[in-house]
C-alpha cells in the first residue's frame, strides 16, 4: 500500500527528467517554471496551510522543538567529523546541505498522500521552523561562518527568501485568526494546487546524472547519512519528545527525503563545489526511490 501511495510522486520526477531531456516544451521553460513555483505557487501553499494550522497546540510546539533538535544534532555530528578530517568549506558546505536540507516538494507530497490536510498543516509548521534554520546553517558552512560577522546582512538575505516570508505571513494569520477576506484564502488555495506537481516535475528536470561520476564514495556516504541515518535519528527524537503519530510521521518523512535541489544554487553563489552538490542531489533523489518506502516500512509509518 505504501508503494502505491509513493510511486506516483517519483513518476512525476521521472517524467520531468524525460521531458527536460527531450527538450519539451523548450529548455527555457524549466528555469521559468521553477522560479514561478519558488516565488509564487509554493509560498501560496505555505500561507494557505499555515493560516489554518493550530499553531498554539502544544503538539505543534513539540514538533517544532523536535525538528530543531534533529537538525542541530545532525549538524553538530557533521561539524565534529569536519574538524577531524579537515574538510574545506567548499566541500563541507555541500556535505552539510546533503544531510540537513530537504526537498520540500517531495516531503509535502508524501505527507499529503499519507495523512491529507492534517499532515500538510503539521508539515507547514515544520517548514516554518526548519527552513530559516537550515538556510542559516548552510550559509555558515559555505562561508566558514563569516556570515555571522554581518548579522544584519544575513537577516536581510533571510527575509528575501520567499519561503521564509510566506511562513511569517502564515503564522501571523494563524495567530491573529483574521484569515484572508474577500475570497483571498480560496485564491491562495487555487494557486497552491499547482505547486506540488510542478515542483516534482522541476526536480526531475534538474537531475544531473553526469555529476555522479566523481566522488562516488563521498556521494554514497553522504546519501547513507541523509536517507538512512537521519530518519532513524528523527524517529529517536520523536520518541524522546513524545510526539503524536502525525507529528512523528512529518518529522521522519522530512528527515528521510533527499536534499533540496536549491542547495545547488546556493552552493554556486557562495563558491562551493557545485559539481559535488549536483551529484548529491541527483544520487539521493535516485536512491530515495528505494530508501523512502523501506525506511517508512521499517519505522512503521504509513
Amino acid at each position: 500500500m505504501l508503494i502505491l501511495t509513493i510511486w506516483p510522486l517519483f513518476a512525476l520526477i521521472c517524467l520531468g527528467y524525460v521531458l527536460a531531456r527531450a527538450g519539451f516544451p523548450e529548455p527555457g521553460f524549466w528555469p521559468a517554471a521553477e522560479r514561478m513555483n519558488y516565488f509564487i505557487l509554493f509560498p501560496a501553499l505555505l500561507v494557505a496551510s499555515l493560516m489554518k494550522a493550530p499553531v498554539r497546540d502544544p503538539a505543534i510546539l513539540k514538533l517544532g522543538a523536535a525538528a530543531i533538535a534533529t537538525v542541530c544534532i545532525a549538524s553538530l555530528v557533521m561539524l565534529v567529523a569536519r574538524r577531524i578530517r579537515g574538510v574545506p568549506a567548499s566541500r563541507f558546505g555541500p556535505a552539510l546541505q546533503g544531510v540537513v536540507r530537504f526537498n520540500t516538494y517531495l516531503g509535502l507530497a508524501i505527507v499529503t498522500s499519507l495523512s491529507g490536510p492534517e499532515g500538510i498543516g503539521r508539515a507547514a509548521v515544520y517548514l516554518a521552523v526548519t527552513v530559516p534554520l537550515v538556510n542559516v546553517l548552510s550559509i555558515m558552512a559555505l562561508t566558514e561562518a563569516n556570515a555571522l560577522r554581518d548579522p544584519l546582512g544575513l537577516g536581510r538575505a533571510m527575509l528575501r527568501n520567499p519561503l521564509i516570508l510566506a511562513c511569517i505571513v502564515g503564522i501571523v494569520l494563524a495567530l491573529s485568526g483574521i484569515g484572508l477576506p474577500f475570497g483571498g484564502g480560496t485564491f491562495l488555495e487555487l494557486l497552491a494546487r499547482g505547486s506540488l506537481p510542478l515542483g516534482l516535475l522541476c526536480v526531475g528536470a534538474a537531475l544531473r546524472p553526469v555529476a555522479m561520476r566523481k566522488d562516488v564514495v563521498a556521494l554514497v556516504g553522504n546519501g547513507a547519512l541523509r536517507l538512512l541515518a537521519m530518519p532513524v535519528l528523527a524517529a529517536g527524537v520523536a520518541a524522546l519528545f513524545g510526539l503524536g503519530a502525525t507529528e512523528a510521521m512529518v518529522l521522519v518523512v522530512f528527515s528521510a527525503i533527499p536534499t533540496a535541489p536549491t542547495a545547488y544554487v546556493l552552493t554556486r553563489q557562495l563558491g562551493g563545489d557545485g559539481t559535488f552538490m549536483a551529484g548529491l542531489v541527483t544520487a539521493q533523489t535516485l536512491a530515495a526511490v528505494a530508501t523512502i518506502p523501506l525506511i517508512l516500512l521499517l519505522l512503521g509509518i504509513g
